[in-house]
């Protein structure tokens, strides 16, 4: 249980540091280096969501030739649909925004950037889980390094976000420690959401493909609805690009590192077998 509870906590660790940064901050946070932040962001996800996430599904699936991408398939386009529904549903407000989206309703600006902020944080918690339970149940294609390093990856690119929410929660008139407590409980929806997916995997094992690949489509949905157009909008930039192809070869290397570690230290024990 203690490494599942680790590793469950080690995102939210990650947006804890990141949101902290609003002690250290005196001003509002350069356009330049947040648009290099979100694009960091965009690229651990959008690596994650494949190395971690999608692959795994696929060759996880049973079946042969065509079929064996159905489960993948459906899974991802059901993650899409499933933060399409919340996104429509729930009243929210994105950071640098002044237009709320979602269901009408009336609620103060700080609850609805933080309930934009929980939304965004609900599939890496779920992608973490879902991740933690395949390699505790055994899969194959899913090893507890793989889990560490999913966590891992989620955590660094948490670290700006956090920094990217309480700035902006201190600016709108908030004080030091309201904008960082907001910003830190922002990411407690990432362990409950992991332990929820987790208990869900126990109970259906033959949906891990599908799981899998619900996250995957549940965290691109938000790269392309939260963070892109934040890249994108305002002064053009390069340090967007630059901040993706970093995020994108850090969670591409982690993964690798982590599982070629893996398979190296299970090696002797096939030996001695």
């Amino acid at each position: 249980m203690t490494p599942i509870l680790i590793g469950l906590l080690i995102p939210l660790l990650g947006t804890m540091l990141g949101a902290s940064f609003v002690f250290f901050m005196k001003r509002d946070m350069p356009e330049r280096l947040q648009k290099a932040l979100l694009g960091f962001a965009s690229g651990v996800m959008v690596a994650a969501s494949v190395w971690s996430l999608l692959i795994p599904a696929i060759d996880m699936a049973h079946g042969e030739g065509a079929m064996q991408v159905v489960p993948a398939a459906v899974g991802f386009l059901l993650g899409i649909g499933f933060l399409l529904l919340i996104d429509e549903l729930t009243p929210h407000l994105h950071v640098g925004s002044n237009h709320p989206e979602g269901l009408k309703a009336r609620l103060s600006r700080t609850a609805m950037l933080a309930l934009a902020v929980t939304i965004h944080n609900l599939p890496e918690g779920m992608a973490v889980g879902v991740v933690i339970a395949g390699a505790t149940e055994g899969h194959a294609d899913i090893s507890l390094m793989g889990a560490l390093a999913m966590a891992i990856g989620i955590a660094i690119q948490n670290i700006p976000e956090g920094a990217i929410i309480s700035m902006p929660m201190r600016a709108a008139g908030n004080s030091r420690g309201k904008a960082f407590l907001i910003g830190s409980l922002s990411g407690i929806v990432e362990p409950l959401g992991g332990m929820l997916i987790i208990l869900l995997a126990s109970l259906f094992l033959p949906a891990m493909p599908y799981l899998l690949a619900f996250a995957s489509g549940a965290m691109l949905y938000v790269v392309v609805e939260e963070l892109l157009p934040g890249v994108s909008s305002g002064t053009h930039s390069n340090s967007s690009p630059i901040g993706v192809a970093i995020g994108f070869v850090l969670m591409m290397v982690l993964h690798v590192v982590m599982a070629y570690w893996h398979l190296r230290q299970a090696q002797p024990l096939e030996q001695l077998e």
